[in-house]
């Protein structure tokens, strides 16, 4: 361990070069006004499974873990419709974070995801390349406008 610019310990390799704390992200968690459809849609669209589920609290909404392979997650909230801000379906109008991408491993797979999705009922776009990323926007029950990529 050696020290950064700011006196603050940093890791790195055994190279010497610093890398990041974090490993990645564990999860992303959103809020859906219906629970059941978006489980059934991501276990339709990518196999994705339960990995937890909680019924509602007094202090907490129905939730559920889906696992979506590679250690990553969706905690997946269930929330009133009326209780959801902003436009899921404007880019600018869904928040701070305005949507996430779920990586697969191959342009193959990406071809077979879309397929998947149409299947599950997703409003799809195109296969689109990004600079050094094949990616596939769509729509997930909610309306939320997604990602799906992999590199090119």
């Amino acid at each position: 361990m050696t020290t950064c610019h700011t006196g603050r310990p940093t890791i790195t390799l055994d190279t010497g070069v610093p890398m990041p704390v974090t490993a990645g992200f564990n999860h992303v968690a959103t809020l859906t006004s219906d629970l059941d459809k978006t489980v059934d849609f991501y276990e339709r669209a990518f196999e994705a499974t339960v990995a937890f589920e909680m019924e509602a609290q007094p202090d907490h909404p129905r939730m559920v873990i889906l696992d979506l392979g590679g250690g990553a997650a969706l905690n997946v909230f269930e929330a009133p419709a009326e209780e959801i801000i902003g436009d899921r379906g404007r880019q600018g109008g869904r928040g701070a974070i305005d949507h996430y991408g779920l990586s697969v491993d191959s342009l193959s797979t990406l071809e077979a995801v879309r397929l998947r999705l149409v299947e599950a009922g997703a409003e799809i776009g195109d296969i689109q390349q990004l600079g050094d990323m094949w990616s596939l926007f769509f729509r997930d029950p909610d309306g939320m406008e997604l990602e799906v990529c992999c590199t090119a």
